[in-house]
């Protein structure tokens, strides 16, 4: 049998942890070494964007968190390529940006993208 309470309570965090998730109007960013990065959801997409001296790149993944990250070179722009890992997705976007992979800033609610 289950517990209908304890299934409310997990239903109750789960919507709190979305209605507070970032949207594309108020993302979460972070800044370091002249390249900017903004994480947020939308169109059932967790995105992570970053910009660096006029290049763009975009890392996105279903809000489920259960899809391969799709790297784009712009967040609304077509998929170049597809992986599992966030680490390869991540170097990619900096070759994208010309940047090196550790220079790329994360924000906090990034930093568990990937499979």
């Amino acid at each position: 049998m289950v517990d209908s309470d304890a299934d409310a309570a997990d239903g109750d965090e789960i919507a709190d942890e979305r209605a507070t998730a970032p949207t594309r109007e108020e993302p979460a960013q972070a800044t370091e070494n002249g390249i900017t990065a903004s994480y947020y959801e939308a169109d059932g997409e967790r995105v992570l964007a970053f910009e660096a001296n006029g290049a763009t790149a975009a890392i996105a993944q279903n809000v489920e968190g259960y899809a391969m990250l799709k790297v784009r070179p712009a967040p609304a722009g077509d998929e170049l390529e597809r992986y599992y890992g966030f680490d390869m997705a991540l170097d990619h976007a900096a070759e994208l940006l010309g940047v090196g992979v550790h220079d790329l800033p994360i924000p906090e609610p990034a930093a568990d993208m990937g499979m």
